[in-house]
């Protein structure tokens, strides 16, 4: 079924304005202010928007699709988020990974999720490895898990600075970037690590040092949780002047905390003159949200929801920024920064991966890949198993 979306205010992430947007299966055909005319035996299916803003989907760069946690005991393990969890939150592509456990959860279990995932109408890609070095694969290196599976197209979560990373050396960290490098360079993947940064003391030395040593592009190295400490954000900030793209946690902040919020950190990073297309945002959903004391012992323990994604962009419009100047950490840059065809945008020929934002600046009809997941703030497309 064709499906038209008519009076929609569009931001594809730019603001294009007043228009109608086509949709043919799973892409965008049409994007125009005339109105399209068919023929009477097309089967069309008509929405009028009657002037709500129609987004890009949102693309979740960090999430943990098959469950994070197990650091408290098996009992602690999250179990995988299901398909609605990400579209209800507009979410219309995931990058899934694997963290702590890389033992228990394997490579292989998170390509069997993503093609879950896929099979439900979701975009869904996956980094291989995990925490630990030496990285977990499903062929026996990094390289060529990136240059045989097609749903993997970079690598992490490389743990650095974290009571639970193995610790892992200078060379080890340059050995890795390189065969993702080289992967990326023979596929046209993403070929990068996405590194996991935690509360220890050095924070990004490992990757300062992999720019001033190394013959390795800076765009390889793409640290995440960045807003966990203020220290660690001025650091990052410092990286992105350099070329590294760098992705902010939407995780909830307790009051008087060393972390900063998404939306401050944001605000913070675009305020100061940072470049703008060198910063993203992701949920971590699915993934723990533990808390340890001195000892490294577990005090408390959470877990992250992609419903973090559309909170942020909220807090962020009613702030007062520009839609337009929100959307790309959500969207075209992670897309561009993850070499991620046809998503992160609303052009001709992109996917038909859309959001309709309600006047709570919250996603009220999403569409995945040209299927109605979220209509009217009703959940009309469910997984399997829900």
């Amino acid at each position: 079924m064709l499906k038209l979306l008519t009076h929609a205010d569009v931001y594809a992430p730019h603001h294009v304005g007043l228009s109608h947007v086509l949709v043919a299966g799973d892409k965008i055909v049409y994007i125009g202010a005339q109105l399209p005319v068919f023929d009477d035996f097309l089967d069309v299916e008509i929405t009028d928007l009657k002037g709500a803003r129609l987004i890009p989907g949102f693309i979740d760069a960090h999430a943990h699709i098959t469950g994070g946690g197990g650091e408290a005991g098996f009992e602690t393990s999250v179990p995988a988020p299901f398909l609605s969890e990400f579209t209800s939150a507009g979410v219309t592509t995931v990058v899934g990974l694997l963290g702590t456990d890389d033992c228990v959860r394997s490579t292989s279990s998170l390509i069997a999720r993503i093609k879950a995932l896929r099979a439900e109408g979701l975009s869904a890609y996956g980094y291989t490895g995990g925490y630990h070095i030496p990285p977990t694969t499903l062929t026996g290196s990094v390289r060529s898990d990136l240059v045989h599976v097609e749903e993997l197209i970079a690598v992490g979560e490389v743990a650095i600075s974290d009571h639970r990373s193995s610790q892992p050396t200078f060379e080890e960290i340059l050995r890795i970037a390189s065969e993702a490098h080289v992967a990326g360079l023979m596929t046209g993947k993403a070929g990068l690590v996405h590194f996991h940064v935690g509360d220890g003391p050095k924070g990004l030395e490992l990757i300062r040092r992999a720019l001033d040593e190394s013959e390795i592009p800076a765009r390889t190295f793409y640290p995440t949780h960045v807003n966990r400490r203020k220290a660690l954000f001025v650091e990052a900030c410092a990286v992105a002047t350099r070329g590294c793209p760098i992705d902010i946690t939407a995780f909830p902040v307790e009051e008087n905390s060393d972390e900063t919020s998404a939306e401050d950190a944001w605000c913070q990073y675009i305020d100061g003159g940072f470049p703008p297309d060198n910063v993203t945002i992701s949920s971590d959903g699915g993934g723990c949200l533990p808390v340890f004391n001195a000892q490294g012992e577990l005090d408390s323990l959470d877990y992250a929801k992609a419903s973090a994604l559309p909170q942020t962009l909220k807090a962020l419009v009613e702030r007062g920024r520009a839609l337009e100047h929100v959307l790309p950490a959500f969207t075209s840059n992670v897309a561009r920064i993850l070499r991620l065809s046809g998503k992160g945008n609303i052009s001709n020929h992109s996917d038909a991966d859309l959001i309709i934002l309600g006047r709570d600046h919250l996603p009220s009809w999403v569409m995945a890949r040209g299927k109605w997941h979220l209509r009217e703030n009703k959940i009309i497309t469910k997984g399997t198993f829900e």
